[in-house]
């Protein structure tokens, strides 16, 4: 069934921001797969001379990832940096309590600097807040970033890095308000932390941008008073507050309400960056703090809780000597056609909302909850949400503008109604290249749609002209993508004309959909 037309509309004070390049950034933490038989297998048939599969790397690129959170997560919190560094032959093994694994330090900052090198991407740098703090982020800090010349520094040289890795962007501990990480803290004791590590860290280097960690959830109880605690305490040294939030259908009342999650995103940025405001008034202060969505995306978390709460219950009250395993499959979610809809939606939302977040994570890269599947000594594939992602990364440039959006509502148990379609036009006005991006949210029902981008700054009707227009939707929203059928949910060619500057197309039920153009 296919309703009337909806119409989605630039106007000339619809500008949002420029678009940041981090707002495409993802994550990759030693959990599970991600990292050993994900980026790192030494014997898999691609693998480069440190150990990393260059058809990931290949992914990783076409995906269009610009900038990485490492080594975590949860992880960093009983994390010492320093077993990653030096020769793999004398790296300390440990146990990682995170995620009751055996951390063999194979991979650490000195191998995911030359990753990051490969893949062209930037590093934002977790340190340890839990088990550590202070001392060893300021060491941390001297030895990827100090000139040759002192202990740490020439430390990293020694380990065959001569230049400084100029990490730029630090993440100031995880999550610490959850019970569940190693070393939680109450918010008056995050908020005191914090301040001394993000005052100390810039003594050292007053360029650094530091992000401070929000609420794990909007779900946790001090959700809104934990950042206005933590964001009033240490404002004078914070760039960035953290945002994590993680969506997926059976969290959701039905699938419709699964379909509209950007909603409670949008509600969720609007909330923390009050509180940023709220920071900046109370200090009558110089700069605002932006928000870093460092963790997002569809994750199965119920099946997560099952395994964890089955795993403790074997446990009991006994003690036990067992090995913790190496690298087990942990999270390995694969997703569906709706799931890519829904991604595509969070990131228009991020998009919309760029003047505020100027950073975001999808969580995570490779095999877990990610966009990127690795076999090992096999292929790697995308998974179904690695579309909508990789459309937005490689071309949304320029300035981000959120259009009046004109269709029917469908309705929600847990958002009322809401507009069947949502959108955000990107527009370069250098090269007069733009990208129309719209996912249609409606579970039932096809709509016609009618995109007036005439207002755009300098469009030209005359050259208007659409260079690429695709469509992710299967008639089954639960049709998956798998090693054994890699393609069974790819973009199509989408159906769009052009008239006095206007595109005109048809989005199915669940649908997203990309029309790129030049003006």
């Amino acid at each position: 069934m296919t309703s009337g037309t909806s119409t989605i509309t630039v106007q000339k004070n619809s500008a949002i921001a420029d678009i940041p390049p981090r707002i495409f950034g993802s994550f990759v933490e030693h959990l599970g797969r991600c990292v050993y038989g994900g980026i790192y297998e030494p014997s898999h048939p691609t693998a480069d001379e440190n150990g990393f599969r260059q058809d990931v790397i290949n992914l990783v690129k076409e995906l269009g990832v610009t900038c990485v959170r490492y080594p975590g997560g949860n992880f960093v919190s009983a994390y010492n940096w320093e077993d990653g560094t030096g020769p793999r032959g004398q790296r300390p093994i440990r146990r990682d309590l995170a995620w009751h694994s055996t951390e063999t330090n194979e991979v650490g900052i000195d191998d995911f600097y030359r990753w990051s090198k490969k893949t062209g991407t930037e590093i934002m740098l977790a340190v340890n807040m839990g088990t550590r703090g202070l001392k060893a982020a300021l060491e941390e800090l001297e030895y990827v970033n100090g000139a040759p010349g002192t202990e740490l520094a020439d430390r990293r040289v020694r380990n065959g890095i001569t230049e400084p890795m100029d990490i730029k962007m630090w993440c100031i501990g995880n999550e610490m308000d959850g019970p569940w990480q190693v070393g939680h803290m109450s918010p008056d004791e995050y908020a005191a932390a914090v301040d001394r590590v993000a005052h100390a860290m810039k003594l050292a280097e007053s360029g650094l941008e530091l992000v401070a960690c929000g609420s794990s959830s909007a779900h946790m109880p001090t959700f809104g008073s934990w950042e206005r605690s933590v964001l009033t305490k240490a404002y004078d040294n914070l760039d960035f507050v953290s945002c994590h939030a993680y969506y997926y259908e059976r969290g959701a009342k039905s699938l419709q309400d699964y379909l509209a999650s950007s909603q409670d995103m949008q509600t969720f940025i609007s909330t923390v960056a009050a509180c940023a405001d709220e920071a900046k008034n109370a200090h009558t202060g110089d700069h605002d703090i932006a928000l870093s969505f460092d963790e997002w995306g569809v994750w199965y978390s119920d099946v997560w809780n099952q395994q964890e709460a089955e795993w403790k219950a074997q446990s009991g009250k006994d003690l036990h000597h067992e090995s913790w395993p190496k690298a087990p499959r942990l999270l390995e979610d694969i997703y569906n056609a709706a799931d890519a809809v829904v991604e595509g939606s969070l990131m228009i939302t991020l998009l919309k909302h760029c003047d505020r977040v100027r950073s975001a994570s999808r969580a995570q890269l490779v095999n877990v909850i990610a966009p990127i599947m690795a076999e090992k000594n096999g292929p790697a594939w995308r998974q179904t949400v690695f579309y909508p992602f990789a459309e937005a990364a490689q071309h949304a440039h320029g300035i981000a503008y959120s259009p009046v959006i004109d269709s029917p509502n469908v309705e929600t148990e847990s958002f009322g109604l809401v507009n069947a379609l949502d959108s955000v036009i990107t527009w370069d006005e250098t090269n007069h290249s733009g990208l129309l991006l719209m996912v249609n949210r409606d579970a039932s029902d096809a709509h016609k749609v009618t995109a007036s981008l005439s207002q755009l700054p300098y469009f030209d009707i005359s050259d208007f002209h659409i260079d690429k227009a695709i469509i992710l939707h299967d008639d089954n929203p639960y049709q998956r993508n798998s090693a054994d059928d890699p393609t069974a949910v790819t973009p199509q060619e989408l159906h769009a004309t052009i008239d006095n500057g206007s595109v005109h197309c048809t989005l199915p039920a669940i649908s997203w959909a990309a029309v790129e153009f030049h003006a």
